[in-house]
């Protein structure tokens, strides 16, 4: 697959451990496998750079689910890159498994990531809800959590408005979830938008895209949102934007990340998928973002001894 002559890459994807779902670029107009394998990767003409001014301004968010996991796991690993790199911590759910109870957050989470637990900010995982009402969950994590038995919340990080969402619970379009997020919108105009939650709309992994994000994909679509981060799925997955339908509109659809590198045992891509431009299924690591006045930039940090990453940047598009 090729790309059109005199336009150039905005990001990069390699390592060793990529394994055999990652291609790259290795000429203008070229891509080769580095493997034999499934990979579904597809570009975009680079943006304008940002300038050397706006560059010194911004916030860093670091995100990563599927986390803590006992006997075994990596979530040790991750903490120690969350604990060198600086920024807010977006835990994308499925932090304590395998049931979310008191004694995974007490004896797995909290001995790794819980060492960080001032800059999370978390959301829950369906693991969490094998307990019920992820009770231990909300105890564990507290006024950062949100209200217990909603889970959604918001702030502000640097010159972007972030909406924490609980993918766990009602997402249709008559939700209590959806008109609350509709109103949060409608009440933080002029600034670039991110949203995360635990289950992707879109992903190439087992669990796959799932149509019941579609609601809230749209609110945010509506608002002018830039980024949807999740979990779910153990692998890195960078798709390019598109509607809640999958559609492709670089002008105006939502990039969406799926990080679920935090540690759990990592899975395979099991799929293709429209619109996919960089999938990992190797390498546990966290996503490190820079929030920017009108942009972001992005990097996949791999744990000690990785060597795939993916980076790149983009605008947003201030409401």
């Amino acid at each position: 697959m090729g790309v059109d002559a005199g336009h150039s890459m905005g990001w990069s994807a390699s390592g060793e451990r990529a394994g055999p779902f990652v291609r790259r670029l290795v000429a203008a107009g070229v891509l080769a496998a580095v493997a034999i394998g499934v990979a579904i990767v597809r570009f975009a003409p680079e943006r304008p750079a940002f300038g050397a001014a706006e560059a010194q301004r911004g916030a860093d968010l670091l995100a990563a689910g599927d986390i803590a996991e006992c006997p075994g796991g990596d979530a040790e690993a991750t903490a120690r890159l969350l604990e060198r790199l600086p920024g807010t911590i977006a835990a994308l759910g499925d932090e304590a498994y395998p049931d979310g109870s008191e004694r995974a957050f007490a004896g797995c989470y909290a001995p790794s990531w819980g060492r960080l637990i001032n800059r999370t900010r978390p959301v829950p995982g369906n693991h969490e809800y094998v307990t019920p009402g992820a009770a231990p969950y909300y105890r564990y994590f507290g006024r950062r959590a949100g209200k217990p038995g909603e889970g959604w919340y918001s702030y502000e990080l640097g010159a972007w408005h972030v909406v924490a969402l609980n993918s766990g619970i009602d997402v249709g379009p008559g939700s209590a979830q959806v008109a609350w997020l509709r109103d949060d919108l409608a009440a933080h105009p002029g600034r670039c938008v991110l949203a995360y939650w635990h289950t992707p709309r879109f992903s190439l992994g087992p669990h796959g895209s799932r149509l019941r994000m579609a609601a809230i994909w749209d609110v945010l679509y509506g608002a002018g949102a830039a980024v949807v981060l999740s979990g779910h799925d153990h692998m890195y997955e960078r798709f390019a934007p598109m509607t809640s339908a999958g559609h492709l509109d670089p002008a105006r659809g939502i990039r969406q990340f799926v990080v679920g590198t935090g540690g759990a045992g990592l899975y395979r891509v099991v799929a293709g998928g429209q619109n996919a431009e960089v999938v990992n299924s190797g390498t546990h690591g966290v996503l490190h973002m820079r929030l920017l006045p009108t942009g972001y930039t992005w990097e996949f940090v791999p744990v000690a001894g990785g060597t795939f990453t993916d980076s790149g940047r983009a605008p947003c598009r201030p409401r």
